[in-house]
């Protein structure tokens, strides 16, 4: 991704770069991730104007903000938790061999005004036995996912992990419509039918 001229564009998207880590400092609106090479950057994290301004301390670096538009709404970030949909069957790849799609709907406990896709792959799904992960069997297409933020990925695709317990599939339906209900971590039933589908379920905390 080209680095942000600060001189001559003041408009930024989330993932633009915006410059060094060793140069700027991170402040809000942006974060600090290091790239293929090692080389740590600061990156834009949602849409707006984008300010350098003076540090008030010791550091020498200025202080990289971005300042977004309250229509906006909440914006995925690292680390934070966010609620996503995996693409429907009108949507190509929704889920493949290495990765499920899906449309992020809340960052917490607020929704997005803007579009924003997550990117779940095969390494990122649990933490063991991540050879074996089986890509069908832990999501479909319309499941509601309980997920992190990993970093931003590739073409302004935020990477996403369900590797904790606690996430995964949070809400599935059956193929006869129905809400299924969680019966283990790898498993969901339809309490109609009683047909049984896997998934990587996200843990229910008591």
């Amino acid at each position: 991704m080209k680095a942000v001229d600060d001189e001559t564009c003041k408009v930024v998207t989330p993932g633009d770069v915006i410059g060094k880590a060793s140069e700027l400092s991170s402040g809000k609106g942006t974060y600090v991730s290091t790239d293929a090479g090692g080389v740590k950057l600061v990156y834009a994290a949602l849409t707006g104007s984008l300010s350098l301004r003076s540090p008030s301390d010791s550091d020498k670096r200025l202080i990289a903000e971005v300042t977004g538009h309250k229509a906006h709404g909440a914006v995925p970030e690292p680390d934070c938790i966010v609620l996503c949909r995996v693409w429907h069957f009108w949507q190509v790849k929704k889920v493949t061999p290495k990765m499920a799609s899906a449309d992020i709907l809340c960052v917490g406990e607020k929704a997005i005004k803007e579009k924003f896709t997550g990117i779940i792959r095969q390494q990122n799904v649990r933490e063991t036995e991540i050879d074996k992960v089986d890509m069908y069997a832990s999501f479909r297409a319309g499941d509601i996912v309980k997920a992190m933020v990993r970093s931003l990925g590739d073409a302004r695709a935020y990477y996403l992990s369900t590797t904790k317990n606690e996430l995964g599939v949070v809400s599935a339906e059956s193929s006869a419509g129905e809400k299924m209900v969680p019966i283990s971590w790898t498993e969901m039933q339809c309490p109609v039918t009683g047909q049984i589908e896997q998934r990587k379920v996200a843990k229910v905390e008591n």
